[in-house]
């Protein structure tokens, strides 16, 4: 992402995710996201992962692992969080740093797959 552009993306990726027909129940109803709250902790977890900011500090798997308890995530879950993460990043940059978030998401997603259907 070009610096300062990667607000407007992570707004738009978490609105789909909102309102998505596969998804958006778990942050919906299971989590009931505070998205006001939410959203700055997505900015910075994901500068972390992409642009090694240090700026998060937190643990999500347990969190997810939880929320899979409640409500079972399924393959098919994980693989629509990834798809609509990758095509609104194919919507809107491209480059080396959307490629580097790609490859970054797919890893997050499965490792967390695993962790869930692991518990």
């Amino acid at each position: 992402f070009p610096d300062g552009q990667e607000r407007p993306y992570w707004n738009t990726f978490y609105q789909k995710v909102q309102n998505d027909d596969v998804i958006a129940h778990f942050f919906n109803d299971v989590a009931q996201v505070n998205w006001e709250k939410h959203l700055p902790k997505m900015y910075d977890f994901w500068d972390s992962i992409i642009r090694n900011q240090h700026n998060y500090h937190g643990s999500p798997m347990p969190v997810h692992v939880a929320l899979s308890e409640k409500s079972p995530m399924k393959k098919e879950h994980f693989e629509r969080w990834l798809q609509l993460f990758n095509s609104t990043l194919d919507e809107l940059f491209e480059g080396e740093k959307t490629e580097l978030a790609k490859t970054r998401a797919l890893s997050i997603a499965t490792v967390m797959e695993i962790k869930v259907f692991r518990k």
